[in-house]
C-alpha cells in the first residue's frame, strides 16, 4: 500500500530544481498529488512543497534527496503524512484556544496528537483531563523560571513533542528556551500589539474607538512577539461593540488563526524565508 509523503525544500533560485525533484520522484515510481513553488526574487531563493504517493520506505527516499541536495545547495525535509505530529500545548487561565484545539483534534478537523498540556495555573485541568490528556501544573515565579523551563524541556523530551503551542500562555519564554525550541513553538496573541500593551487591551481599544481588531499566530523567537508571522485573522467592529463584545470577537479570531497555523505547520505548508514565512495553503 502506498504511503503519502511531503517534501519541502529551499535553495538558491536557479533553473532545473523542479525538473530535478520531479525527475527523481518519477524515476522511483512516485505519483505527485500536489506541488507548489515560489521564487523570492529579492532573496534569490526558491521554495517548494511536493506531496506524493510512493511504495518506497521513507529512509530510501530521504537518502535519494540527500544525494541530490548538494547539487543545488538544497535544504529539505521529508515527512510521512501518516505520522501525526506530537504537540505539547501550554496555557495559563484562558481556555478558549485550548478548548478549540482539543475539539478540532477529537472531531478529526486537525490531524495532530495533543500529547499533554502544561500550565502555570491549575484551572484548566478538568477540561484537559475530560479529553483523557495529561495535565501538568508548572507554577512559575521570576525566581523559579529557569527551573520551570527545565521542566518544560523535560516534558518535550518525555512526550517526544514535535511542536509546542502557546495557547494563550501568558509567560514570556526565555532566550535560552527559545533557542532550544527554535522553529518548534507557535504563539497566538491579539493583533493590537504593540499598540495596546499590558492589561485589558480590548478596553484600551474600545477607548480609542478602533474599527478593526484581529489576532496573529507566529513562531516564537527571543524578541517578544516579533517572530515570523504565520497567520492573521481580522474582524470589523464599531461603536456599538462594548469592551466585552470586542474581547469575545477577539477570542474567536484567536482560535481561528491559531488552528490554521497549527494545521499548516503539521502539514508542512510553512517554510521560513528569513524573518518571513512562505505559506503553501490547500
Amino acid at each position: 500500500m502506498s504511503a503519502e509523503y511531503v517534501l519541502t525544500l529551499s535553495c538558491p533560485d536557479r533553473p532545473g530544481v523542479v525538473a530535478a525533484v520531479s525527475g527523481l520522484l518519477a524515476a522511483r515510481g512516485c505519483n505527485i498529488t500536489e506541488s507548489q513553488q515560489f521564487g523570492d526574487r529579492v532573496a534569490e531563493r526558491f521554495f517548494m512543497r511536493v506531496q506524493f504517493l510512493s511504495d518506497l520506505p521513507a529512509d530510501e527516499l530521504h537518502a535519494a534527496f540527500a544525494a541530490l541536495a548538494p547539487d543545488f545547495g538544497m535544504e529539505f525535509k521529508l515527512r510521512d503524512l501518516a505520522v501525526r505530529p506530537r504537540v505539547l500545548v501550554m496555557v495559563s487561565k484562558l481556555g478558549h484556544c485550548l478548548n478549540d484545539l482539543l475539539f478540532r483534534v477529537r472531531s478529526g478537523l486537525l490531524d495532530i496528537e495533543i500529547v499533554a498540556v502544561a500550565s502555570n495555573h491549575p484551572d484548566l485541568r478538568p477540561l484537559t483531563q475530560s479529553y483523557g490528556i495529561d495535565y501538568h501544573h508548572l507554577p512559575v515565579t521570576p525566581e523559579t523560571k529557569p527551573r520551570q523551563e527545565a521542566e518544560v524541556l523535560t516534558l518535550v523530551e518525555h512526550y517526544q513533542a514535535d511542536l509546542v503551542v502557546l495557547a494563550r500562555y501568558m509567560q514570556v519564554l526565555s532566550e535560552d528556551l527559545c533557542g532550544k525550541l527554535a522553529g518548534r513553538v507557535i504563539n497566538i496573541h491579539h493583533s493590537f500589539l504593540p499598540s495596546f500593551k499590558g492589561a485589558k487591551p480590548y478596553h484600551q481599544a474600545f477607548s480609542r474607538g478602533v474599527k478593526l481588531i484581529g489576532a496573529t499566530a507566529h513562531y516564537v523567537t527571543p524578541v517578544l512577539d516579533e517572530g515570523p508571522i504565520i497567520e492573521q485573522e481580522v474582524a470589523r467592529v464599531n461603536h456599538t461593540h462594548s469592551p466585552e463584545d470586542l474581547a469575545a470577537i477577539g477570542r474567536d479570531l484567536e482560535c481561528q488563526a491559531l488552528a490554521r497555523a497549527v494545521r499548516w505547520h503539521a502539514e508542512q505548508r510553512i517554510l521560513l524565508d528569513g524573518h518571513k514565512t512562505i505559506i503553501f495553503p490547500r
